[in-house]
């Protein structure tokens, strides 16, 4: 009986925190959404295409930051030590000093104001640096704290843009105003972070290493490239398609298939809190674990597939408008494409957290496959492209999953 409570107790907590995570996310989703809305009405079409293409760079500046967060959270999880302090301080300065070295080549390249540019560093900095205290939230398994720390660098990256934008400010000023509260967020993320009288998980529990891993008790900097360059490739691979869109259909099509792709990166992130909430325990090596979390995203994205399937103009009037419901027989296809990709991340960030060998290459892969039969084989329409990005998630999907759940060598 007892056993029975302790377990309900614990799914009680799960549930709480993954609720809480939940609406951390959306919170997140919802600042970034205001900006460019706002921006729209606020600004002129020249200066909304400056700050725009700014926060774009911004956004590719921060993988670093993601890739910090994971190789924290899977050290901390599986050894429950320290260090992250001076590497996460490296990783964020190397970070802004890479940015403000492009900074001359980025202002003339993308014709961008000079001072834009030059803020872009300390935004940089900031956000990355956040990666280290929610790698550690995460890690010791604190997800409410965690749910807390997303909602505080959320306010801290988008709250000085929306203020800005608000108060009928320029985009130097708006982003002036979100490099200050990004850099005040900081302070906040560390005191959230801060060790509490409970030790971390990993370490009250005495989880055991499996052998062979390979993972070294010290949390080094070869961890951190290999988590950001696992970032990048999920990224790369989850936009390749819209990218190609834009280069290989009429400027109609491209636009078509930017609308459709909403389905895909709905499909793709709405049950990445599953993976986020899973990590700690895919770095134990807890098998069940990862089994349960693969069972919940598929799970997930087979609902969503079915929605698309059901709702398929209802989903493209919501996402572009009655302009484009005859692309709703194809609402099914994107929704799939998202859905496979959310598979293919949960076991990316497996291997990531188990010190797997380029854990990254099929998806370099795949993303090269892509482009190739995009632009050599496959029709140029909304559905040539389509399928040839399905296609790539679905050989992702199952190489990934043979290189999981494949047995171990002796």
């Amino acid at each position: 009986m007892t056993q029975t409570t302790g377990r309900d107790a614990a799914r009680v907590r799960l549930g709480a925190a993954g609720a809480a995570v939940t609406i951390a996310t959306l919170v997140t989703n919802s600042l970034a959404y205001v900006v460019p809305v706002l921006g729209a009405r606020r600004l002129s079409a020249a200066d909304l295409g400056a700050l725009a293409t700014v926060l774009a760079l911004a956004a590719i500046a921060a993988v670093p930051g993601f890739g910090l967060q994971i190789a924290v959270a899977a050290h901390r999880a599986r050894w429950g030590g320290g260090g992250a302090a001076r590497l996460g301080l490296r990783t964020a300065a190397l970070t802004a000093v890479l940015t403000l070295a492009a900074a001359p080549v980025l202002t003339m390249a993308l014709r961008l104001p000079h001072t834009l540019t030059l803020l872009l560093p300390a935004t940089t900095f900031a956000t990355v640096l956040a990666g280290r205290w929610l790698g550690e939230l995460q890690g010791d398994q604190r997800f409410l704290r965690l749910a807390a720390a997303m909602t505080v660098l959320a306010a801290g990256r988008y709250g000085g843009l929306v203020v800005g934008l608000l108060l009928g400010r320029g985009p130097v000023a708006c982003l002036l105003l979100a490099t200050l509260t990004g850099l005040l967020a900081l302070p906040v993320l560390a005191r959230l972070a801060a060790p509490t009288r409970a030790a971390p998980l990993a370490v009250r529990r005495g989880t055991p290493v499996p052998a062979g891993t390979g993972v070294p008790r010290r949390l080094g900097a070869r961890q951190v490239m290999t988590a950001c360059g696992a970032t990048l490739a999920m990224l790369t691979i989850s936009y390749a398609d819209l990218i190609l869109a834009r280069q290989l259909l009429p400027a109609a099509g491209s636009g078509a298939y930017a609308v459709g792709s909403v389905l895909t990166k709905g499909a793709l992130w709405a049950p990445q809190v599953v993976t986020l909430l899973v990590l700690p325990r895919l770095a134990r090596g807890d098998r069940r674990a990862r089994l349960v979390a693969l069972t919940l995203i598929l799970a997930c994205g087979a609902v969503l597939v079915a929605a698309a399937t059901v709702g398929g103009e209802l989903a493209f009037r919501l996402a572009g408008g009655v302009d484009y419901l005859h692309l709703a027989g194809s609402a099914p296809l994107f929704a799939a494409t998202g859905a496979l990709y959310a598979v293919v991340f949960m076991l990316v960030n497996d291997r990531v957290a188990t010190g797997a060998r380029w854990p990254a290459a099929p998806l370099w892969l795949a993303t090269v496959g892509l482009a190739g039969a995009a632009a050599l084989i496959a029709p140029r329409t909304v559905t040539g492209v389509l399928s040839c990005a399905l296609a790539a998630a679905a050989v992702t999907t199952v190489t990934m999953a043979w290189l999981a759940f494949r047995p171990a060598r002796r």
